[in-house]
C-alpha cells in the first residue's frame, strides 16, 4: 500500500492522478498548509524538505514529482503510463523536468517570494512578472511541446497528469487559457477522465 501526502491546490495533484490512473493501492493524508503542518516535527521526519508531495513506499520515501511519476509508471507497467522505449521515456522525463524546474518556479514567484528575496519591492516585482513568465512557459508548451491530444501524442502518460495540474494554476497567474487552444483542449480531455474526476473529489473531501 502506497501513501501519498498532499495539499489541495499543489503539484501533488499530479501524483495523485497518476496513482488513480495506475490502479495502484494507495491511501492519502492531507497536509494543512494553513497551520504550517508541512514544517511540523512529525512531517519533517517523513520529508525533511517540508513540502508536498511525499510518497511512502515499502522501500522508502520518494519526493519530487518527476521521480514519483516515473516510479508510479514503472511500478504499474500494465497501466501504460510511460513509454517503454528509452528515448521516448527520456522525452517524457524532459517534459516533466521542464514543468518542475521552470514552470513551477515561475508560478512560485507569486507566493513564495521570500525564498529568493528579502525586500518588499522585490516581492512586488516578482509577482508582477508571473503573468509574463507563466505565459511564456505555456506559449512554448502550446507551440512546441504538447503534441496532442496528449503530451506524448496518441498515448496518455503521467506527463498529462502533471501538465493538467499546472494548467489549473493559469487563471490565478493571470494567463488566459483561451489563448492556448491545445492546452485548453487538453484540460477538457483530462477532466473527462474518470480517474481525474475521482481524484478531484478525493481532494475536496
Amino acid at each position: 500500500m502506497l501513501k501519498l501526502y498532499f495539499a489541495p491546490g499543489t503539484c501533488a495533484l499530479a501524483s495523485h492522478i497518476a496513482l488513480a490512473e495506475a490502479g495502484a493501492p494507495y491511501t492519502t493524508e492531507k497536509i494543512d498548509f494553513k497551520t504550517n503542518q508541512q514544517n511540523s516535527p512529525e512531517y519533517l521526519k517523513i520529508n525533511p524538505k517540508g513540502r508536498v508531495p511525499t510518497l511512502v513506499t515499502d522501500r522508502g520515501v520518494l519526493t519530487e514529482t518527476p521521480a514519483m511519476l516515473a516510479y508510479i509508471a514503472q511500478t504499474f507497467p500494465q497501466a501504460k503510463l510511460a513509454p517503454d522505449d528509452a528515448f521516448e521515456f527520456a522525452r517524457l522525463q524532459a517534459f516533466n523536468s521542464y514543468l518542475c524546474s521552470t514552470v513551477h518556479i515561475c508560478h512560485a514567484h507569486k507566493m513564495r517570494d521570500a525564498r529568493w528575496a528579502t525586500q518588499e519591492t522585490s516581492f512586488a516585482d516578482m509577482k508582477a512578472m508571473v503573468p509574463k513568465t507563466m505565459g511564456a512557459c505555456f506559449n512554448l508548451i502550446e507551440r512546441d511541446m504538447l503534441n496532442g491530444p496528449w503530451v506524448m501524442g496518441e498515448n496518455y502518460t503521467v506527463g498529462d497528469a502533471y501538465l493538467y495540474t499546472l494548467t489549473l494554476w493559469l487563471d490565478g497567474d493571470g494567463v488566459d487559457i483561451a489563448t492556448l487552444p491545445k492546452v485548453k483542449a487538453h484540460r477538457a480531455a483530462m477532466e473527462s477522465r474518470p480517474a481525474v474526476q475521482k481524484v478531484l473529489a478525493e481532494q475536496k473531501a
